[in-house]
Order: C-alpha cells, then sequence, then structure tokens
C-alpha cells in the first residue's frame, strides 16, 4: 500500500479517551487508524510523537468580511489565520456586501470563497424577515450550513446591510423587526430543521439605557456596561426560548456573554427543548476588571461583562449546556479601535487564537483535552450535520487533524496574527499549550505556525456527510 499520509506515534485524542496509534490517510480520507504501524510507503510523514492528534477543529462564528469591508479582513487572510490557529473549518457569517440572503448570492459567495479558503468552509445564511422570507426554503436545499437572525439591528431598504445604531431618523432603513415579524422567522426556519441563530441583545432597551447613560457625561466601561446590560441579552434569549418553543426551531444562542442567559438554557434543556449555545474566548477569559489594561480592543457586542458571568460560563461549559466554543472572529483596523470606547466598532481578530487559548485552559485544568475536542470538534460537527464527515477521527470520514503540543509555549503577538488586521484583545498574552500542525483532508497546510500550503479549502454542507 502506497499512503498519501502517515500520521504516526501520536496519541489520538476523542471525547471519551486518549490512546496512542497512527493514522492513515489516503485520496483525503482516514484509510487506517491502528495502534501498530502497518505496511506501506507514504508520500508525507508526520512525527507526532509526544504530542495529540486531536479530529480537525472547527470554528462556527468567523465574520471574514469578503465580500464587503476587505480592507479589514478577506477569506485569504481570515483562512490562514484559521490554519495557522489548528482550524481545519470555518463557518463563514453571512453579513456581507452583498448578504447572503438569496441562493443567487450563495452560489456567488461560493464561488469567491473557493479560491481563497486554506481550509474548509461552510457558509451562513441571514434572515431578514418579510424581505427574504420567500427565499429560506431554497437557501436550505443549496446547503447553507444555518441561519442566522441579528435580532434587534435595522435593515437598510437598498442594500440589505445591517444597521447596528438604529436612530428612527434614519432614511431608507427598515426599523427593526417587530415581535411578530421575529415569529415568522421562526416559524419558517423550523420548517427547514437546520439551526436558527440569534444574536441576542434587545437593541430597544440598549437605545432606551445608553441615551439615559449618555446624558450622565460619563465615558467609562462600567458606565458603557450600564447602557447594554445582561437585561438586553437575557429578555432577549427568553423571547429566543419561548418562540423555540412555540415554533419548535432548533434555536442556537450565538456567544452568550451572561450567567442568567446560561441558567435559562439550561432550564429549556432540561425540559427537552432543541436549544443549544455557544460562547468565545473572550467572555471565558476576560471580564470588566480587564478594561484599564486592555482598553477600546477589549470593545464586542455583547460585551464582556462580570467575574460572576466568566464564572458562571465556566459553569456551563463543565455541565454541558454550552456546547461549542467559537471565536467570533471579527477584524478591525487600528486606526478604527484607536477612538473612543462609546464610538469605535465592536469585534476583533479570534479564529487564530481560539485554540491556543483553550489549550491553556487545559494546562489550567479548567477543561480537558477531551472536552475541547467536544467544544471544538464532536459537538459542532452534529450540531450542524456534517458529522462524522468533519469533527471525528473515523475511517471513511475527512482526514481533518490538528496536532498539538501541549509542552509548547506561546505568547500571542498582535503584530505577527495571519488576519489583514491584527487588533486583539489578547495581545502579549502567554499561556501553555500550541496547535504545530493543520491538516485537511490529508494535506498539511500549517507547520510549526507557517502556512505551508496554498488555498485548496472546499464548501461544506450538511449534505457532505459520510
Amino acid at each position: 500500500m502506497k499512503w498519501d499520509h502517515v500520521i504516526r506515534n501520536g496519541y489520538i485524542v476523542t471525547t471519551d479517551r486518549i490512546y496512542q496509534g497512527h493514522i492513515y490517510v489516503k485520496d483525503g480520507k482516514i484509510a487506517a487508524i491502528s495502534d501498530q504501524p502497518l505496511p506501506g510507503e507514504a508520500v508525507e510523514e508526520t512525527d507526532a510523537a509526544g504530542r495529540y492528534i486531536l479530529p480537525g477543529l472547527i470554528d462556527v462564528h468567523v465574520h471574514s468580511r469578503d465580500p464587503g469591508s476587505t480592507h479589514k479582513e478577506d477569506f485569504y487572510h481570515s483562512t490562514q489565520a484559521a490554519a495557522a490557529g489548528g482550524i481545519t473549518t470555518i463557518f463563514e457569517m453571512p453579513n456581507t456586501n452583498p448578504p447572503l440572503n438569496n441562493v443567487a448570492n450563495y452560489h456567488k459567495q461560493v464561488s469567491n470563497l473557493e479560491t481563497k479558503a486554506h481550509v474548509d468552509f461552510g457558509i451562513w445564511a441571514i434572515c431578514l424577515g418579510h424581505l427574504n422570507m420567500q427565499d429560506i426554503a431554497e437557501l436550505h436545499r443549496a446547503g447553507v450550513i444555518g441561519f442566522k437572525f441579528f435580532w434587534g439591528y435595522a435593515v437598510h431598504s437598498k442594500t440589505y446591510q445591517l444597521i447596528y445604531n438604529y436612530k428612527p431618523e434614519m432614511e431608507d432603513v427598515i426599523p427593526p423587526f417587530t415581535d411578530g415579524e421575529v415569529y415568522e422567522i421562526f416559524r419558517e426556519v423550523a420548517k427547514t430543521g437546520q439551526i436558527l441563530a440569534i444574536h441576542a441583545e434587545s437593541s430597544d432597551l440598549i437605545h432606551h439605557l445608553t441615551k439615559q447613560v449618555e446624558a450622565s457625561g460619563r465615558r467609562d466601561y462600567e458606565a458603557f456596561l450600564e447602557g447594554r446590560p445582561n437585561l438586553a441579552e437575557v429578555v432577549t434569549v427568553q423571547t429566543g426560548i419561548a418562540f423555540a418553543k412555540a415554533t419548535g426551531a432548533r434555536l442556537h444562542i450565538l456567544h452568550v456573554s451572561t450567567g442568567e442567559a446560561v441558567d435559562l438554557i439550561k432550564q429549556a434543556q432540561a425540559e427537552g427543548y432543541p436549544i443549544t449555545a455557544e460562547t468565545c474566548p473572550h467572555y471565558l477569559f476576560l471580564s470588566n476588571e480587564d478594561y484599564p489594561k486592555i482598553g477600546p480592543a477589549m470593545k464586542v457586542y455583547p460585551t464582556v461583562k462580570y467575574r460572576a458571568d466568566q464564572d458562571r460560563l465556566w459553569e456551563g461549559i463543565r455541565e454541558g449546556v454550552i456546547s461549542v466554543a467559537c471565536s467570533d472572529h471579527a477584524p478591525h483596523t487600528e486606526e478604527e479601535k484607536a477612538g473612543d470606547l462609546w464610538s469605535i466598532p465592536a469585534g476583533m481578530c479570534g479564529v487564530e487564537t481560539l485554540a491556543p487559548l483553550l489549550l491553556n485552559a487545559v494546562h489550567e485544568q479548567k477543561l480537558t483535552l477531551s472536552q475541547v475536542v467536544a467544544l471544538l470538534s464532536e459537538n459542532p460537527a452534529k450540531l450542524f450535520g456534517i458529522y462524522p464527515q468533519k469533527g471525528s477521527l473515523q475511517v471513511g470520514t475527512d482526514a481533518d487533524i490538528t496536532i498539538v503540543d501541549m509542552e509548547r509555549p506561546f505568547t500571542i503577538k498582535q503584530e505577527e496574527l495571519h488576519s489583514k488586521s491584527k487588533v486583539t484583545a489578547f495581545d502579549r498574552f502567554s499561556g501553555m499549550g500550541s496547535p504545530v500542525a493543520t491538516i485537511v483532508r490529508g494535506r498539511t497546510v500549517m507547520r510549526d505556525g507557517k502556512i505551508v500550503a496554498g488555498p485548496t479549502g472546499r464548501l461544506v454542507t450538511p449534505a457532505d456527510v459520510v
């Protein structure tokens, strides 16, 4: 036998065990897994002695801004960053320009991204209420990975771009949708059986409270949190769960940032409803206490909140209430992030630092390696209908593999990130545990932090499962 790639001598990690073995790849698939060497030559060999072999890691929440604001980021750079961080598959968010609101734009986006992708990718579709309700079923059949609704955001009536800070006097703008209109979105997506993911913040409450805080003249981070309090997430999560219960929608709560939301999701799960949740490193490792040191780079929506929320999020992971970790990678330029806290855009780089931060949490005994596999591989693949093709190490599935060295220290340096714009709240953060190889369908894309292959990533859809 002539193998395309053999990964030897590593510790293979699944969600329930770790064992030593060798993985053999042929035609982009895992052809064999053995605890003893198998005969045959290999085109490529990787010695993973002393290292851990993980199912290829997945980041379900990435904004590459392509097409659209490509001065901040593009898919070529974001997928290099993903590969550098050990990620083999990303899910691209739909608030591009044009947005992913119909099948024609979906096919255009597939063609656009395929030429730039260093890793495999799925594509989210956007829900714009009555503007594209008739397109939901067709988008589902076309192969989108899921549907996203930016709750509380207004929409430009001509470009269909989201308006993040809506004011009634704006021209050519459709105000945020009413609860009745949102209910119809839930009902329509429920018919497809796919995930409906929500950005859960009450813009009405935020607008009202922010005006009060601004009138006081305060501009500090605590005032900022008073304008965007925990309650803004809580009331939206409550309504979303109620709508999901009424419609049968498979609701996924994006970037959960509050302890109260964890409690609500846990209760709904206990009642048997298909409600799932994700969170991000900035909510797990940062709190309001870090703002004086980090500054505006820490501004994200939903906001980084309090230590009590951070503690409850970790508890939610241990309980299985939060089943997915992701980056919410959303770069802005240094110039854009250098202004006043209240006026600069929200978002930062994250796809390259997601895995190292969680591996360091293993070093700190907050997670196990098997839990990292669950959060970044198996759970997202199962949730979005691409398991076992992705998110597993099984014979016959895609040879997507992330090799990590748990004894290798790292220091995140903003200027060394592979993204086009490089702002991160974790600049100069040091830890232990690093991805050292990213293998996509048997092909090594990253080795020892360096990108060693060009774009060969492919589209992933729920219909691709073996």
